[in-house]
């Protein structure tokens, strides 16, 4: 019989935190599970640890191939998976959980019917842990039989980790995570909140996501790393094009909203970066932002606060000098007024 619930872990050069990752997914406490740990051409012992834990818990089974990147990972992952699981989660391998975690989710599906579950994120480094502020509006509260045209912040949900996925709705919906590029998360998650009848929004914190720490050598994708930048608006356009795709007149209305979101949370991102980049990485930010600002409408940017359109006119005029002043200006007004803030409590203490 096969097992209920199947975990795809993708495995890249994690020796320093595989052993943790893989203890919390053989610690929980719902244990009818399959993990297919996809090895993806790893160059360090990390192949030879996930060896170990396929050796001694028959739940855990490795898939090796050649490196193709997280995407191609997942999607290998999937297609290795077990006939007839009924639920589909995805952990990277240098993440935990807490023991509970797919007892929470499976048994919340089991309960309401829909088509996924997804859940709250801590952060954690050394030092401790913190709620994740990609995390923080979506998942205030527990909110069930729900959907992002009813909860719009949802649409901020990107990660693929967080969710439990009811296995028939993810097939059913055929979509895939794009190979080659970084933020491959999006052009699936977002789809999929879409697409879903109805989704369960849980405010209890169900993931684990770890902040490398500063000297950890693995890490190459500094925030002014051009991939970085040109993959993102790449992983945006990705979602434009799936929703631009759909005939159903609702996808219009699906569009003007992820579209009105990537104007106001997800473009900005960019420009606390720019200010940091060199002239090779301001001009990748102005020629692909541009393209996607052409993409979604100029017009859109005149409804816009007025910070926010300065900023897309100044970057579609090319005159990048303004905006690296504009942006520098902003950073030390926020620093000023956090600091005051600061002071302002401290005072009252």
């Amino acid at each position: 019989m096969a097992p209920r619930l199947s975990v795809v872990v993708p495995i890249y050069n994690v020796e320093r935190y595989l052993e943790e990752c893989l203890d919390s997914i053989a610690a929980q406490t719902f244990e009818d599970f399959e993990c297919v740990m996809v090895d993806d051409g790893s160059t360090d012992s990390s192949a030879a640890i996930a060896k170990v834990y396929a050796a001694k818990d028959a739940r855990f089974r490795l898939v090796q191939q050649e490196n193709k990147g997280l995407g191609a990972a997942r999607n290998t992952g999937w297609r290795q998976l077990a006939e007839g699981t009924e639920y589909l989660a995805f952990v990277d391998s240098d993440d935990t959980l807490p023991p509970g975690a797919y007892q929470l989710m499976i048994s919340t599906l089991d309960q309401t019917g829909s088509d996924f579950a997804a859940g709250n994120v801590l952060r954690f480094r050394s030092t401790g842990s913190y709620q994740s502020g990609a995390h923080v509006k979506p998942f205030r509260q527990t909110r069930l039989k729900t959907h992002v045209t009813e909860l719009p912040p949802l649409v901020t949900d990107r990660t693929a980790w967080n969710k439990v996925y009811r296995r028939e709705f993810f097939d059913g919906a055929g979509i895939l995570y794009p190979e080659g590029i970084l933020y491959e998360d999006a052009p699936v998650s977002v789809p999929l909140h879409y697409l879903a009848r109805a989704v369960d929004v849980l405010a209890e914190h169900i993931y684990h996501w770890r902040e490398r720490e500063l000297d950890d050598p693995s890490i190459t994708q500094g925030r002014t790393n051009p991939r970085g930048l040109v993959d993102r608006v790449r992983s945006m356009e990705l979602v434009r094009e799936w929703l631009l795709a759909r005939p159903e007149p609702k996808f219009a209305e699906h569009l003007r909203s992820y579209d009105h979101n990537c104007l106001v949370e997800e473009i900005p991102m960019f420009f606390w970066w720019v200010p940091d980049g060199d002239k090779a990485y301001r001009e990748l930010y102005q020629q692909h932002v541009s393209r996607l600002l052409q993409s979604i409408g100029t017009e859109r940017i005149r409804d816009l606060r007025t910070p926010l359109r300065v900023k897309y006119q100044l970057t579609l005029g090319n005159r990048m000098d303004e905006f690296v002043a504009l942006q520098r200006f902003h950073r030390l007004y926020r620093r000023r007024m956090r600091q005051l803030r600061a002071r302002a409590a401290a005072a009252k203490a």
